[in-house]
């Protein structure tokens, strides 16, 4: 019984390490982002919308693409730019994503690029943890803990 199990923990372990580096060349890694800063404005109840932002810089030499978003806090995850037409602020999503440069960062910041939380399951409150998934053109899907709090 004690060889049967031995063999058997072996051949999983043999396994596993033959089948962790086919997985990654199923899906390589190809471009990578650094996320930093990830926070969310508090929201009143009821709120319709709720503002994310963060720091994103991409450490890889290529560059890479924040394409959109989702979180199961919200209806949905929209890209937008804030911009000012003669005096009057409006919140535009934006198509094909933001690029990060080669070695360099993207703000996404209140009077500029942000995450819109489209319809918010609950209000959101200061300390709450809000899970958030990046999708990045070379990266992939990253994960991210966005704080709720005044960004400081």
């Amino acid at each position: 019984m004690r060889r049967a199990l031995l063999a058997a923990g072996l051949a999983a372990c043999f396994i596993g390490l033959t089948a962790a580096p086919m997985a990654a060349m199923a899906r390589p890694q190809v471009g990578e982002v650094r996320i930093d800063r990830a926070w969310i404005r508090p929201t009143p109840p009821r709120a319709p919308t709720a503002a994310g932002y963060a720091l994103i810089t991409s450490t890889d030499r290529r560059g890479d693409t924040l394409l959109d978003g989702y979180s199961s806090a919200s209806d949905r995850l929209e890209l937008h730019r804030m911009s000012m037409d003669r005096g009057v602020m409006a919140m535009l999503p934006v198509p094909g994503g933001v690029a990060i440069p080669p070695g360099g960062s993207v703000d996404l910041q209140r009077a500029g690029y942000h995450l819109m939380f489209v319809r918010p399951h609950r209000p959101f409150r200061p300390g709450d943890h809000i899970p958030v998934v990046l999708r990045f053109q070379r990266a992939g899907d990253v994960r991210v803990d966005f704080v709720v709090g005044d960004g400081a």
